[in-house]
Parts: C-alpha cells; sequence; structure tokens
C-alpha cells in the first residue's frame, strides 16, 4: 500500500522541479524583453572605461634589451664546454645585474629623480630559457628615459659582472631602442572588460528584479501557488478608458437607430 505522505512529498519534488524549469525560461525571456537595456550597458561600460584609459590612466613605455653570454675557455675557440658554460652562467648573470650598486651608478650616470627601490621595481631581469641570452626590460612614463636605462644598464652589467664572476666580458645582442607606442595600458582590452562588466551588473539587476518580485501576474502562476483556478481574469489596461469607450459606442448605436426611425 503506497504511502499518501511519501505520494504527496513526491508530487511536490515533481511541482518543484517543474516550477524551476519554468522560472528559468522566464527568467530568459526576462533578459530578452529587457535586450535594449543590457545592450545600452554595454555600450556605456565600454565607454566609460575606454575615457578613463584614455583621460586617467598614464600610459607606459617598455623598452628592452638583450645580452649574449658566452665563455670561451681556450682563446678565441669557442667548444661545447663553454656553450654548456655560458648557459648555466646566463641565470647567475641575471640575478648579479639586479644589484644596488649597478643601480646607483645608472641613477648618478642619468641623473634620474628615483631611488635605487623605485628604479629596481621599473627594471625586469630574466633570462631566456635554454638560451645563453638575458633580457632586460625597462618600463617607465617617459619611453627616451626606458630606452636610455635599459642601455646604461646593459654597459654597466659588461663592466660589473665578468670582474665580478672572474668570467669572460659578455656582449650586447640587442640595443634598446625608443618605444613608438606604449605597452600598457590596452584600450581594446579595457573597453572589452568594462562593456563586459556593466553588462553583467545589468544582467545582475534584472535577476534580483525577477527574483524579488513575489506578485503574481498570470492565471498560471495563480494555479501553481495556491492550487486553485481563477474564475475570471480582470484585463490590463485603464478601465475608465474602457468605460467612457463603450458609453460612446452605446450613444452612437442609439443615435444610428433614433435616425433610422426618422428616415422610415
Amino acid at each position: 500500500m503506497a504511502n499518501p505522505t511519501m505520494e504527496k512529498a513526491k508530487l511536490d519534488t515533481n511541482q518543484t522541479q517543474a516550477q524551476t524549469e519554468i522560472d528559468l525560461m522566464e527568467l530568459i525571456g526576462l533578459y530578452i524583453s529587457r535586450i535594449r537595456l543590457i545592450l545600452a550597458a554595454l555600450v556605456l561600460g565600454g565607454l566609460a572605461m575606454g575615457l578613463v584609459t584614455f583621460f586617467l590612466i598614464t600610459p607606459k613605455y617598455t623598452a628592452s634589451t638583450k645580452i649574449y653570454m658566452v665563455s670561451a675557455s681556450s682563446g678565441s675557440a669557442i667548444d661545447l664546454t663553454d656553450l654548456n658554460i655560458g648557459t648555466s652562467l646566463s641565470s647567475d648573470y641575471a640575478v648579479l645585474m639586479d644589484i644596488r650598486p649597478i643601480y646607483e651608478d645608472v641613477i648618478a650616470d642619468l641623473d634620474l629623480p628615483y631611488t635605487w627601490q623605485q628604479l629596481q621595481g621599473m627594471v625586469s631581469i630574466s633570462s631566456i630559457s635554454n638560451t645563453r641570452v638575458i633580457r632586460l626590460d625597462v618600463v617607465s612614463a617617459n619611453p627616451q628615459e626606458a630606452c636610455d636605462i635599459a642601455n646604461d644598464m646593459a654597459q654597466k652589467a659588461l663592466s660589473y659582472l665578468p670582474e665580478l664572476m672572474e668570467t669572460s666580458t659578455p656582449h650586447i645582442a640587442e640595443t634598446a631602442i625608443v618605444p613608438k607606442r606604449p605597452s600598457s595600458p590596452s584600450m581594446v582590452k579595457n573597453v572589452v572588460l568594462g562593456a563586459l562588466v556593466a553588462a553583467l551588473l545589468a544582467i545582475g539587476y534584472l535577476t534580483f528584479i525577477y527574483i524579488s518580485d513575489d506578485s503574481i501576474t498570470s492565471s498560471e502562476e495563480m494555479e501553481k501557488t495556491f492550487g486553485i483556478v481563477p474564475l475570471t481574469v480582470i484585463p490590463e489596461g485603464d478601465i475608465k478608458s474602457i468605460s467612457d469607450a463603450r458609453e460612446e459606442e452605446i450613444r452612437n448605436e442609439k443615435k444610428k437607430k433614433h435616425k433610422h426611425r426618422k428616415n422610415r
């Protein structure tokens, strides 16, 4: 014999699942009906972020130089052992280039308005994987300044490091040039990000309004919520205007009947 309590719980579960599916479709329908709001938020968000990027964010320029590490242990001839030594030394060179004396000398040479810690924060030094090449990047709001710092640091490395490590002098493979375009911020990236954030906020707002609205707007919702079928549904609109229109129709009909009787 079936348990009435279990059957009722099963029925309630099925009704809840059906209600969830219908609510999801209604929510999607709400998004579609308010697509203009979402598109407006998309455009305004991208435009606002573009203006902020253009007027409020200072562009940064990156100048880069590369240093080639080679260890020649036997005159001018370079064998496989020398190449392996150069590869292992490149990581040491990258670490030793990032030291206070080099930064202080660069500041003195170029008369820079920075402390050595501030200058260190502008410089990025790394060894390129599986090569004997060290890359030095300098980021500054002034493109000429970034170029000058990168080249001066490379020259300082050529004089400091061989003496410090007692190895042969590395070579500058590529000198830095004045960058023509800023490396950051990215206008396209910021505009897209601003547009997406604004659109998501608009969707979140619509979702909140939908969830917080517990009013019953249709006979179907009445039946699902209370389990009763409404006897009638009052249509939306201005009742007074509907009544006035109906009265006008009645008057016109009476006039037509009266005129018809006179004609007869």
